[in-house]
């Protein structure tokens, strides 16, 4: 079944967050101090990342790409938008915008990255799962620790999630017809670089040491699959 292990990372996203909710009374400076100490370690998973990289200016060109994409759909406020209108529907003890941004920021943690690429591609491709099962199990926890900072709209990332991982091990089941090996193993890797930069910049957001606008650089997702082709063929 090319969606189990898709199925076993939301449930264990939502797991972790309904164990989070639990400790959402701690005070705020616990909060405040586990905050930056996840923004921190999510820096350096995307530093990892984006060091993967083999051909730097694929990744320029594809960031440089879907930011204008972005700014032109106005894809962040689309996602801000979806997130309060998500919360509006919830009657909780937080408003709105709470919702929203719990929900954007683990969206963007759990949505981009290798893991969720590559596991999703090993389930559609050869029906090993282990990869989206390693991931839920991390997802699992890191949604139980934004949870007691950023509320109830961590739970609800577990849609994105499912669709985005869901949408790939589908396709993935037929991928082999339509793109080379040796085209794909390249992609993933700069795919992964792009995906590596986003999430410094989640990082850098949690830190508040800068408001990046992350939606409105999430088409690079997609752009890096164009500037890649046409890299290949020069």
């Amino acid at each position: 079944m090319a969606l189990y292990g898709t199925f076993v990372n939301g449930g264990l996203i939502i797991v972790g967050s309904l164990l989070g909710l639990l400790f959402t009374k701690i005070p705020e400076r616990y909060k405040e101090t586990v905050m930056h100490g996840i923004g921190l370690a999510v820096i350096l998973i995307g530093l990892q990342m984006a060091f993967s990289t083999k051909v730097i200016i694929v990744v320029l060109l594809s960031l440089l790409l879907g930011a204008i994409v972005g700014e032109l759909l106005r894809v962040e406020e689309r996602l801000n938008d979806l997130g309060h209108w998500i919360g509006s529907k919830f009657t909780v003890a937080e408003d709105s915008g709470s919702i929203s941004q719990g929900f954007v920021t683990a969206s963007l943690i759990f949505v981009v990255g290798a893991m969720a690429i590559i596991g999703a591609l090993d389930s559609g491709i050869r029906g090993d799962h282990e990869v989206l099962i390693t991931k839920g199990i991390l997802d699992g926890f890191v949604a139980l620790v934004l949870t007691t900072t950023l509320g109830f709209g961590v739970v609800l990332s577990v849609i994105p999630v499912v669709l985005y991982q869901g949408s790939i091990a589908l396709l993935a089941t037929q991928i082999e017809n339509w793109i080379p090996d040796t085209f794909l193993n390249g992609l993933i890797v700069e795919l992964t670089a792009v995906g590596g930069i986003l999430i410094v910049a989640i990082g850098l957001n949690m830190l508040k040491i800068v408001q990046i606008r992350i939606g409105n650089l999430l088409p690079s997702i997609l752009t890096v699959v164009l500037v890649y082709y046409i890299y290949q063929l020069f």
